[in-house]
């Protein structure tokens, strides 16, 4: 009987898992993947992601090979024809034998040794006609989405998107001093500078989390255009993070207003749990709280609110590519709805004089201009920011690098938003807005 590596069958493992609505960032942080030799743990996680960004091009390869091409596949076997087709089309270093040889046993493994000589025919098939990927950028999405983004921001900036999606994101590390970098650089991980930040600095190689600054929780890893939205926040003394969890910008907020009272709500109680654990470092004057942030009763208490609210994703697909395959078109304006009510119940919470923030990760209009317009149409009592005036007070108190700060402005929409366009820069997808409450 062939045998199965530990990556292929971890990978397999994690991606029959996410037919049930799993999530691929946190399945890769398992204890079975952690318990693997550092190359298996990089080769599933290469496969894991690998699929799913390329899972709608790998079935429109695969599935006219197939004796009947519009068969039901079961889930187990479509998941081993998918994981050997990535390896034959994308991964140049593994051999075409090894690539249908495991996935031919995975599929006796799962319970399917009847399909495994269908299987075992359709990657030869594969094998035997490789190609290119095309032309065409776009061909791991869903076509309503590129459409949507070529609508919206043009070909050139749609395709960068997409290109950006389908690569393994840049790793981005925030440092709370400055000799980390050095001692970092002892331990075998080499850094460079983000675009934006002072603060944040991208990996070129070695595994922070095995370091001891990691572990001390005094380097932390947080996509650069993470960092850059709580940066955006104006300083205040009592602060209010509407969807705190992870608690990443609720850490720099702490950073950054360091006698600040914050209050940091999560809607579940598990999220709020591991976000109690998380914000321990900021000691008593960080509250957290398991609210429905659509009503909350602090009336007018709060001199800054950040409203980075839950939201479809769209902007972190080389990070979530899962997220492409379960979102439907339809489901980006109900997720708008509930935003406008957070975002009001946002503005109801700050004083007079006092700022909102709202960001989404997502690069869908609905989402994020259109939230700020239909808030604003309802006579709330806010007016915009401009960003601009925003970008000078974190240049001149040394947030940004100077290239940043030049760079920034360019991301202004013409509403007065800010959106960074992954591909475009070096990020995930951002989108924020700043806006204060009129003073009565």
């Amino acid at each position: 009987m062939s045998e199965v590596s530990p990556a292929r069958r971890t990978a397999f493992s994690i991606l029959k898992a996410m037919e049930k609505f799993g999530h691929s960032d946190t399945l890769l942080r398992g204890r079975n993947v952690e318990v693997l030799a550092e190359p298996d743990r990089k080769l599933t996680t290469a496969l894991v992601l690998g699929v799913l960004r390329w899972q709608i091009d790998l079935d429109r390869r695969i599935r006219p090979l197939l004796k009947h091409p519009n068969a039901k596949v079961d889930a187990e076997v479509l998941i081993a024809l998918r994981m050997g087709a990535f390896q034959l089309l994308h991964m140049d270093r593994i051999p075409a034998r090894a690539a249908i040889d495991e996935s031919v046993e995975l599929t006796k493994q799962s319970g399917h040794r009847f399909a495994s000589g269908m299987v075992n025919a359709v990657l030869r098939k594969l094998a035997g006609s490789r190609s290119e990927a095309g032309e065409d950028c776009g061909e791991g999405y869903p076509a309503w989405m590129v459409e949507r983004w070529r609508n919206f921001y043009g070909e050139d900036a749609s395709c960068a998107i997409c290109k950006y999606g389908q690569e393994q994101p840049h790793l981005f590390v925030r440092l709370s001093g400055k000799d980390i970098e050095r001692e970092l650089a002892e331990e075998g991980v080499e850094l460079e500078p983000g675009e934006f930040l002072v603060a944040a600095r991208r990996i070129v190689s070695g595994d922070v989390t095995k370091t001891a600054a990691f572990r001390a929780r005094r380097v932390r890893i947080q996509d650069e255009g993470s960092q850059l939205i709580a940066e955006l926040a104006p300083p205040g003394q009592k602060i209010l993070d509407c969807c705190a969890a992870p608690g990443g910008k609720t850490l720099i907020l702490g950073e950054r207003n360091a006698e600040a009272e914050i209050v940091a709500c999560d809607g579940t109680h598990q999220r709020l749990a591991e976000l109690r654990k998380r914000l321990e470092v900021l000691g008593e004057r960080v509250q957290c709280r398991l609210t429905d942030v659509t009503h909350l009763e602090d009336e007018s208490a709060f001199d800054v609110v950040l409203a980075d609210v839950p939201c479809s994703g769209t902007g972190t697909l080389g990070r979530n590519p899962e997220i492409r395959h379960r979102l439907r078109a339809e489901d980006v304006p109900r997720q708008a709805e509930r935003q406008r009510a957070i975002l009001a119940s946002a503005v109801r919470a700050v004083r007079p004089g006092g700022f909102v923030l709202y960001s989404t990760c997502s690069l869908e209009p609905e989402e994020n201009e259109q939230v700020i317009e239909a808030v604003l149409a309802k006579g709330s009592g806010v007016k915009l920011v401009s960003m601009q005036s925003r970008i000078e007070e974190l240049r001149s108190d040394g947030v940004l690098t100077e290239s940043g700060a030049e760079r920034l402005p360019g991301c202004i929409r013409e509403q007065g938003g800010l959106k960074l366009i992954p591909g475009v820069f070096q990020t995930d997808g951002f989108f924020a807005a700043l806006m204060e409450k009129e003073r009565r």
